[in-house]
């Protein structure tokens, strides 16, 4: 079996809900990342032999095939194919596990996994609201009705759930919110994120045309008191606003090429991927699933946890990746050293590319050798990536 390299990686910077990245359509944002891998390598466009795009509302502006719409928006020759990847919010995570897959076979030498979502412009949840509206009924069947009787999954639930199975408190929550936001404003002020943000022109409100380069989704004056007031999602629960991800348009990708691809361009690889795991659980707390599959994805890779440098765990809710800490032994000062999704958005399809983009870039700036990057998916799924870097 080959190896796969990763030989760039870049994303986007994080827009709010309507905020400042709400004027691009998902395609040409993720043309616009295409066009950057291809930059950053100086590779002929027409050697990237498939693009893989994760993207989970793929309704209204990201339907009919994002990747290949993305592709049609790029500098990429229309002999480039492409297709989309839906594994929920580990969708583009999977996309990285299938480019890598490819390559390692040797069926393909050069291949792009990446992954887009305007929350903006196609809300979260909208092919199910849409299907409902039309008529066209719900994914829930009958048969897994019956499996699950009177159950409406539901990961806000499963975020509750994960905190009281695991005895999180909303002090603890909270102050892993605020920690996230005083990371990635450390991370923003200290240029860490200068080499992995593809700067994108917008027009502001006042119709200034400048470039986005700085995470939208940021609270540059948070403070810990600020963030206790903010009231519970739920009466009893210990997740708030705060705690939770932020609604997010961005883009990301990265390049993943075998040792015959390393030839074909010229370049140096900037990661190894190490190893790959995606495991199912309980669909009904549907957010754990990131604890068994790092457990899974260190025992094969014959790893301890304390093997890992760094690890980018999604904040999807700060219950997951605080419970991921305490079931593991993991070290916090290792865990999404440059703030998460709490600060810097969760673009559902997106974010596995973001967050492996972050994750390599991290491991080179600090001189670390491995990373570890997990999520939680919807259904009860996770996926992990271990890469080396090198």
């Amino acid at each position: 079996m080959g190896e796969a390299f990763i030989v760039a990686a870049t994303r986007t910077a994080g827009g709010r809900k309507g905020g400042r990245m709400a004027g691009w359509h998902p395609a040409d944002m993720a043309g616009q990342v295409l066009n950057s891998l291809i930059d950053k390598t100086g590779a002929d466009p027409a050697l990237v032999e498939d693009v893989i795009m994760g993207c989970v509302g793929q309704a209204g502006e990201q339907a009919v095939n994002i990747g290949r719409n993305a592709v049609l928006a790029s500098k990429l020759p229309e002999s480039v194919p492409a297709t989309s990847v839906d594994r929920q919010c580990g969708s583009s995570q999977q996309a990285l596990h299938f480019a890598a897959q490819a390559v390692m076979s040797g069926s393909m030498d050069i291949v792009i996994a990446a992954g887009v979502e305007s929350m903006t412009r196609v809300p979260m949840g909208t092919p199910s609201i849409l299907a409902l509206k039309a008529g066209l009924g719900s994914y829930m069947s009958p048969a897994i009705q019956e499996r699950y009787p009177n159950i409406q999954f539901s990961q806000f639930a499963g975020a509750e759930m994960v905190a009281k199975k695991y005895g999180l408190t909303k002090e603890q929550l909270d102050e892993f919110g605020f920690r996230s936001h005083q990371r990635a404003i450390a991370a923003t002020q200290g240029g860490k994120f200068k080499d992995e943000i593809l700067a994108l022109e917008i027009t502001t409100a006042d119709g200034k045309t400048e470039l986005h380069t700085v995470d939208e989704g940021i609270r540059f004056e948070s403070s810990l008191e600020a963030m206790r007031a903010v009231k519970l999602l739920q009466e009893g629960g210990a997740l708030t606003a705060a705690t939770s991800s932020q609604i997010c348009d961005g883009a990301a990708g990265v390049m993943v090429v075998n040792a015959a691809g390393l030839k074909a361009l010229g370049v140096e690889p900037l990661a190894r991927i190490h190893h790959m795991t995606v495991i199912g659980g309980d669909p009904v707390i549907m957010l754990e699933a990131p604890i068994p599959a790092t457990e899974r994805a260190l025992k094969k890779a014959g790893m301890s946890i304390d093997d890992i440098d760094l690890y980018e765990v999604n904040e999807a809710f700060a219950s997951v990746p605080v419970a991921w800490l305490q079931h593991l032994g993991a070290d916090p000062d290792k865990l999404n050293i440059n703030g998460g999704a709490i600060a810097l958005g969760h673009p559902l399809g997106g974010s596995g590319a973001k967050l492996m983009t972050t994750l390599i870039h991290a491991l080179k700036e600090r001189g670390k050798r491995y990373g570890l990057q997990t999520m939680c998916e919807g259904g009860g799924l996770a996926n992990v990536t271990i890469v080396e870097r090198l």
